[in-house]
């Protein structure tokens, strides 16, 4: 399509030069998008009255908008409560599961349509408090708003984890008063920040938020919005497309989720020489580094996130950190014994004392859960695997390296927001949002106000041995980092952690209080991470025209229902699942997640960081990652400006440095084929066959989610858990293929040196 307005008799020359200006302003635009480090120059902004600069939004989003079309109504919100119910339980079921599968709103997407349909047909339409029950055929608004409400909520409550490792770690078990208080202030307090952050990560054009353009283009393949982007290019409709590639994957998934689970866990190599400790170090899927690339299951393959809704440019960024990190300097630590790591698996969440058993973090605990250092010298100190310590290393760096790279990159930009008001943007979509009226800036003192009472309740009532100082200073982390981090997630689709930072402070601040440093942990980075995923859902919604404060209600109660959903999901897991969060439990059970979270309880929160990173300990040495991402951004700007047109533009530190910020769990069995599938769809496909591309990239996406997400529902309510795991016990579960991958040196955690009884490694005093 050509923006250019032409006047009156135009000559052929004209047009041409017109629809070259067109052509440059689009391949610019098309720059900078996947140029991490470029900014959009004022002619790209001005691209067209009539749509987007950026190609990407242009292919998902409709530029035109009906404000007649009713969002919030009484069928909308009772189909909206209802998946703030299901989504939300299920996803805390499968948080303790790997590989872990996430229900996302696709799935809400996907049926509220026939629902809202079938409500139309068969409902009356009768008045309820003032409001139609029957408003006539449902509408793209309504589906949006329903599919707000169910994802808004739909992740695992991060304070869901400190309830878990209480009970699993510390054999604490406080009453549900305590769990609700805890996760509704740690879940709704981000929500008033982000409503602060619109303005800087929602209005400009060039905050994209490619996730968001997946569930674009589903809206828009469900009920046959026409628009720019994509217009007529032949093929299958993408409707059509969506359900072909649905099927498919539910069907697949039955594969390497249930009949030949070794597609999954694809330790080839491990398989010809299963007692060789190297091959299995290297190679290995449970405990190794997992170097055979492949694997074909699409839960491993997206579990750090879609790798077809990431530019191809950060795919680049963290496939480059995870190759030198993990591939080349991993390696080279561990089979120094660097850290004393050859008594240890390369790659575990755990922690090992120095038999290399499981740390056992009761003996160094006094009665009521406080740090005893006498027992603590005379048990052991507290070692990591290889990937673990790198982990937090890469933590320690991404922390400078994005202060240092928004300062020296974004900058001008974050000033020139602060100065601008939210109707002045060119964006179409911008201003076809004027027309709704906005949120007032006091709801969301309200609600800041409100939750803050919340925390301030459960940090008082019960024993957390939590200063209330140091709950308002992990407010105050949030606050300053969520601009610089929401704008590298909004164009990368990656977001840096700050749980490593939140540690490092509040473990040498209050030293021993481990349910303290979790607290302190979950309000200083939960509550960013909570903004930002509130501020993906405002730009969802700035991008599908829904009225903001019928946003706003929906947000709010929906995350309300789904916490505690949630805190009662957990609950009974523990009660009727056996073997809740042991390694070896038989349906993969295993709370990955947790053990990570439980260990770093252990790290900074019992021992703390001054007996793990202080000079003279075993891994001071990780110190200098922060210099090391501080001095990382500032190099790469140095030689951009001296050569802006060099391959050093595409560098984007805090992505390099937090993009593997999943490992562990995560292993290379997640990252390399991430990195694969996106070169192949991001790259390849987008460059040589870009209107495919545009029609079919995002709802494939779409489509393989949502059928893994089907496949394992079915898998373990209709072939696991019933019986007690009995159905297929001595044939499906047993044969080779759903047993080759754990009956290696990997799969029995075998480490490079093996102590006899009674010896022990490490140093001589700690």
């Amino acid at each position: 399509m050509s923006a250019t307005k032409t006047k009156g008799s135009s000559s052929t020359l004209d047009l041409e030069k017109a629809r070259d200006a067109d052509v440059a302003v689009l391949d610019s635009a098309d720059v900078a998008y996947n140029d991490p480090n470029v900014e959009v120059q004022s002619g790209i902004a001005s691209f067209s009255e009539d749509d987007s600069p950026y190609p990407e939004v242009r292919s998902a989003v409709a530029n035109t908008d009906d404000p007649s079309i009713p969002a919030a109504t009484i069928r909308s919100w009772t189909l909206g409560l209802i998946w703030a119910i299901i989504i939300p339980g299920l996803n805390q079921f499968f948080f303790f599961r790997y590989p872990s599968v996430t229900v996302t709103a696709i799935i809400a997407q996907l049926l509220s349509l026939p629902l809202g349909r079938l409500w139309a047909r068969l409902l009356p339409n009768v008045k309820i408090f003032g409001h139609d029950l029957n408003p006539g055929p449902f509408t793209i608004k309504e589906h949006v708003l329903v599919t707000i409400m169910a994802s808004v909520g739909a992740g695992s409550a991060y304070a869901t984890d400190i309830v878990a490792v209480q009970k699993v770690y510390y054999n604490q078990n406080y009453n549900f008063s305590f769990q609700w208080l805890l996760v509704m202030s740690t879940q709704l307090i981000g929500f008033s920040i982000g409503g602060i952050a619109r303005r800087f990560l929602v209005q400009p054009p060039s905050m994209i938020w490619p996730a968001n353009l997946v569930t674009c283009a589903l809206f828009n393949t469900l009920h046959s919005t026409e628009y720019a982007g994509v217009g007529n290019r032949g093929g299958y409709s993408r409707e059509r497309f969506f359900y072909i590639a649905f099927a498919s994957s539910a069907i697949w998934y039955l594969m390497p989720g249930y009949l030949f689970t070794a597609l999954s866990y694809f330790s080839w190599v491990c398989w010809i020489a299963p007692n060789n400790i190297v091959v299995n170090q290297l190679f290995g899927v449970n405990y190794g580094l997992g170097m055979g690339l492949l694997t074909f299951d699409w839960a491993q393959i997206a579990y750090i996130g879609s790798p077809l809704a990431t530019p191809w440019w950060a795919e680049a960024n963290v496939a480059a950190g995870f190759v030198f990190f993990f591939w080349i300097l991993t390696p080279a630590l561990y089979f120094s014994n660097t850290w004393y790591a050859k008594y240890m698996p390369i790659s575990s969440g755990g922690s090992f004392d120095n038999t290399g058993a499981k740390y056992n973090v009761s003996r160094i605990l006094t009665a009521d859960a406080t740090f005893d250092v006498e027992s603590y010298e005379a048990y052991s100190p507290l070692f990591l695997s290889t990937t673990f310590a790198i982990s937090y290393g890469l933590s320690f760096a991404s922390i400078t390296a994005t202060i240092t790279h928004a300062f020296l990159f974004f900058r001008k930009q974050i000033w020139a927001q602060s100065r601008r008001a939210m109707g002045e943007q060119a964006d179409i979509h911008a201003r076809l949002m004027t027309v709704y009226p906005q949120v007032p800036e006091w709801w969301y003192a309200c609600i800041f106000v409100s939750m803050f009472a919340c925390g301030i309740i459960a940090i008082e009532v019960w024993e957390t041995k939590f200063p209330v100082q140091y709950f308002i200073l992990a407010l105050v982390i949030a606050f300053v980092y969520i601009i610089p981090i929401g704008m590298i997630q909004a164009i990368t689709n990656q977001q840096v952690g700050l749980n490593v930072i939140t540690e490092l402070i509040i473990g040498y601040a209050l030293p021993g209080h481990p349910i303290a440093m979790m607290m302190f942990k979950t309000w200083g980075y939960i509550t960013m991470a909570q903004a930002l995923t509130f501020t993906a859902d405002f730009k969802l919604g700035h991008y599908m025209k829904i009225p903001p404060r019928a946003m706003f209600f929906g947000q709010v109660v929906a995350t309300i229902l789904a916490g505690t959903v949630q805190l009662g999901v957990q609950a009974w897991m523990f009660t009727n699942i056996p073997g809740m969060c042991e390694r070896d439990q038989k349906d993969g059970f295993w709370c990955p997640s947790t053990g990570v979270f439980g260990t770093a309880s252990i790290v900074w929160g019992v021992i703390g960081p001054g007996r793990q990173f202080s000079q003279g300990q075993i891994y001071y040495g990780l110190v200098f990652f922060f210099a090391v991402g501080f001095l990382c951004p500032l190099g790469a700007w140095l030689i951009h400006q001296k050569w802006p047109n060099s391959f050093v533009r595409y560098l984007n530190f805090p992505v390099i440095f937090s993009g593997t910020g999943l490992i562990p769990p995560a292993s290379a069995i997640n990252y390399v084929p991430w990195a694969i599938t996106g070169f192949v769809f991001q790259y390849v496909i987008r460059r040589r066959h870009f209107a495919w591309w545009t029609k079919y990239n995002y709802v494939l996406s779409a489509a393989m989610d949502a059928g893994v997400a089907i496949s394992a529902i079915f898998i373990f309510f209709v072939l696991q858990y019933p019986r007690g795991g009995a159905i297929g016990a001595t044939t499906v579960q047993t044969w080779w293929g759903n047993t080759v991958f754990s009956n290696t040196a990997d799969g029995r955690k075998t480490p490079m040196i093996s102590l006899g009884e009674g010896e022990t490694f490490g140093p001589a005093k700690w």
